[in-house]
């Protein structure tokens, strides 16, 4: 293995985590670009990924026709992705939104609202333009975990489309960068409604999208959010290992100490267990536990871009379940028994319904399935459980239906009931790589 192959290998690795791909996305992408005859002679998709693999590893370098597929789907110069000559700075253009409408008038009251902001400012865009906009990415962020993906993601590109509108209007280079980070986070957030709803050619557009802009407002947080974004998609799909890669990729981008850092951390203890590696998994989670020992209580819990230290707890079940810990349960009935009685004597209802769940896993895990749907079902008929919760009750459910509990019955009517099981696919094994899973976080 050559210093010179081990340099080419590195390159190809930091330029497909910087628009956020995966291997088997990156392996897609090479077949999208290849022509009709060299798709031909091309390997099956999984060889494709082992080559990738072996490319970025440095154990053999790309061929001249290896380097014309990578420098098209990474929309450089073949000499400068594998020379010495220095990439030329580019950003991607967010995508305009096309719908015009809610149903209930709501987004484009808020468009409205944005617009008369705007006029009454002293220039073209103005600081209390970016404001609200700022403030409205806020709000979206807070009600993604409440809110079905379709329906977000119309507002979502409501404000794309405005944002676009504005980067054509004369501004300061201080508002143009506020735009772009503006529109950097609401791709991102689309991105992962897209995600919820199965429609990854549009999420990956998104995400390269958001990664674009964060490279380009020089924003490390965001780009290390689109990598965890995409280490959660390949932990729902069944890809542990990359998972683990790209949860690792965006603590090496992120700001130490940052949500987006202790997020991805959690998330990587999270492939760890998944892949049944015990020590790496314990010490993520001491990793965590350290993190936000001292970390305050963010304004918004819910902000689906902050963590919020009191998830810290819930996480450390849900990944002891996932490993087969037998910590997993008596952990879990304390996270459960503190979300009932909190300290502050506010109880949030979501986040027991939740912790129901982790509580579940780890029944699965311990060999009481029947206790396991009971937890369920509590969960699933208290009227609070969101979108994002529906996976991991699926996954319970699919290991209560293999154990033959008769609960399972009433469990399944409900979940298809309340949960809107078009939205969710039921995994056909809680343990298979290649499971279906729903992807809501």
């Amino acid at each position: 293995m050559s210093a010179e192959s081990k340099r080419i290998g590195a390159r190809l690795r930091s330029e497909r985590l910087k628009r956020c791909m995966s291997v088997a996305a990156l392996a897609e992408a090479l077949r999208d670009v290849a022509s009709e005859r060299d798709r031909r002679s091309m390997p099956k998709l999984e060889d494709l990924r082992r080559t990738i693999r072996g490319h970025e590893s440095g154990e053999h370098p790309p061929g001249p026709r290896y380097q014309m597929l990578y420098a098209a789907v990474f929309d450089l110069p073949v000499e400068e992705l594998f020379g010495t000559r220095q990439p030329a700075k580019r950003a991607e253009p967010a995508g305009p939104g096309r719908l015009k409408s809610l149903g209930d008038g709501a987004p484009d009251d808020e468009i409205e609202a944005l617009e008369l902001a705007r006029r009454a400012a002293a220039t073209d865009v103005g600081a209390e333009t970016l404001r609200r906009l700022r403030k409205a990415v806020d709000g979206l962020a807070v009600a993604y975990p409440r809110t079905p993906p379709a329906e977000l993601l119309e507002r979502i590109r409501q404000h794309l489309a405005y944002v676009t509108q504005l980067l054509d209007a004369r501004k300061t280079l201080t508002e143009h960068r506020g735009l772009l980070v503006v529109g950097g986070w609401l791709s991102l957030l689309g991105a992962t409604c897209h995600i919820d709803l199965h429609q990854r050619s549009a999420a990956q557009a998104r995400l390269r999208t958001a990664a674009g802009l964060a490279e380009n407002t020089g924003h490390a947080e965001m780009a290390a959010w689109c990598l965890e974004t995409q280490a959660w998609q390949a932990l729902t799909d069944g890809d542990y290992r990359e998972a683990v890669t790209l949860a690792q990729g965006a603590q090496t981008v992120a700001p130490v100490g940052s949500s987006a850092y202790i997020q991805a951390s959690a998330q990587e203890g999270r492939a760890w267990a998944r892949l049944g590696a015990a020590r790496e998994t314990h010490t993520q989670i001491d990793r965590v536990a350290v993190l936000t020992s001292n970390l305050p209580a963010p304004d918004r819990p819910e902000h689906h871009y902050q963590y919020d230290p009191a998830k810290a707890d819930a996480y450390t079940a849900t990944t002891l379940a996932w490993l087969g810990d037998p910590a997993a349960e008596p952990y879990a009935r304390q996270v459960l028994a503190r979300m009932q009685a909190p300290a502050d004597g506010q109880v949030r209802a979501r986040r027991v319904a939740s912790a129901r769940l982790d509580l579940s896993l780890a029944l699965i895990a311990a060999d009481r399935p029947d206790e396991a749907a009971k937890e369920t079902l509590t969960a699933v008929t208290s009227g609070v459980l969101v979108p994002s919760n529906y996976w991991r009750a699926a996954e319970v459910i699919s290991a209560v239906q293999t154990a033959g509990v008769p609960e399972s019955v009433e469990l399944w009517e409900a979940y298809k009931e309340l949960c809107r099981p078009a939205d969710v696919r039921i995994p056909r094994d809680p343990d298979s790589r290649r499971g279906e899973r729903n992807v809501s976080r």
